[in-house]
């Protein structure tokens, strides 16, 4: 410790200084390196810019496709159809045994919806989509059975449970065969699980490169002041106080940069939700884009200054401690 130091120690332990004094002197302390660092973004907005609109951006592609695919998630919800079970009924089932099938399958805590369909019906609407017309009239007898169309609720409307409820179903008696699109439903939860699994691993990448960019931004801030964190050390500064402001200075890339995520994330929505809502009309659905809300801005924040003090901390613990006087 340096003689400057040594005679300052022994002054402040002859002086009698309260536990509040020296609670406010730490606030004020940390409160004053904070926005020094602050200005220190300030006289170089260039670079500060550039280091912020990395961070800011590495963080919008992943919450932005998070969030899509997330809304994908609840627009497959609406598609009933997606999960419908069709339970054609046996030729000897008359219409007050289906409207019994019916009221007992209602009763079930898998099923959300049942509905009965007769044979006249089925023909139809199978005139109407099929574009026969009138050749069906020529037939003796209708060929269309009795059907019941069930949908499962959002719990049960995964594969695996709507393929065990189809199973159950096909044990009914007046079941004679029981038709589930399984291979649909599982094609469209792969492909969401893929998706999820590419969002994180893209996520994993840019927060790493945004650690090592931010990493080497405090670098070279270090190496600029090295002759000050030289003077600072002789005068008998510990790491801690000369590390401090390099860290604030990671806090605010990562304030800046999560702000600026959340603004970005915000423009694209509002950019592209004119084309979803178009996209929703054709296919009869409501598309309203959720999850950017102040719990979204709080996690990317979060995150945001997470990554700014990580990549400071890392740099001012190798590079710091590096810097001794000779």
């Amino acid at each position: 410790m340096s003689i400057l130091f040594k005679g300052r120690k022994q002054a402040s332990a002859s002086q009698k200084v309260g536990i509040l004094q020296l609670i406010l002197m730490f606030f004020i302390d940390h409160i004053r390196q904070s926005v020094n660092s602050l200005g220190e973004l300030y006289r170089k907005p260039f670079s500060a810019l550039m280091t912020i609109g990395v961070l800011g951006f590495s963080i919008t592609l992943p919450s932005t496709l998070y969030i899509m695919v997330k809304n994908t998630e609840q627009v497959t919800e609406q598609w009933q159809q997606a999960s419908e079970i069709s339970l054609f009924l046996r030729a000897n089932v008359k219409p007050p045994q289906a409207q019994q099938l019916v009221k007992r399958l209602s009763t079930w805590k898998e099923i959300s919806e049942v509905k009965y369909v007769s044979p006249e019906q089925a023909l139809d609407e199978f005139q109407r989509l099929s574009g026969l017309g009138e050749a069906l009239d020529y037939l003796n007898e209708n060929p269309m059975p009795a059907t019941v169309l069930v949908v499962p609720t959002s719990k049960h409307a995964t594969p695996t449970a709507a393929g065990m409820l189809l199973d159950k179903l096909r044990k009914e008696r007046e079941v004679d065969i029981g038709k589930l699109d399984i291979e649909w439903l599982e094609r469209l939860y792969s492909l969401l699980a893929i998706a999820k699994e590419l969002v994180l691993l893209l996520a994993v990448l840019l927060f790493f490169a945004v650690v090592l960019i931010i990493g080497n931004t405090i670098r070279l801030n270090i190496l600029n002041k090295r002759d000050e964190i030289l003077v600072m050390k002789l005068v008998g500064a510990t790491d801690a106080f000369i590390q401090r402001p390099f860290l604030y200075t990671g806090f605010w890339f990562g304030l800046l940069g999560g702000l600026m995520a959340w603004l970005t994330v915000s423009i694209i929505l509002w950019w592209i939700g004119h084309s979803l809502d178009n996209l929703a009309q054709q296919y009869q659905i409501q598309m309203n884009i959720t999850g950017l809300n102040m719990q979204a801005l709080g996690v990317m924040l979060l995150l945001s200054i997470t990554l700014g003090l990580l990549g400071s901390f890392i740099s001012v613990q190798k590079h710091v401690n590096e810097i001794e006087p000779e």
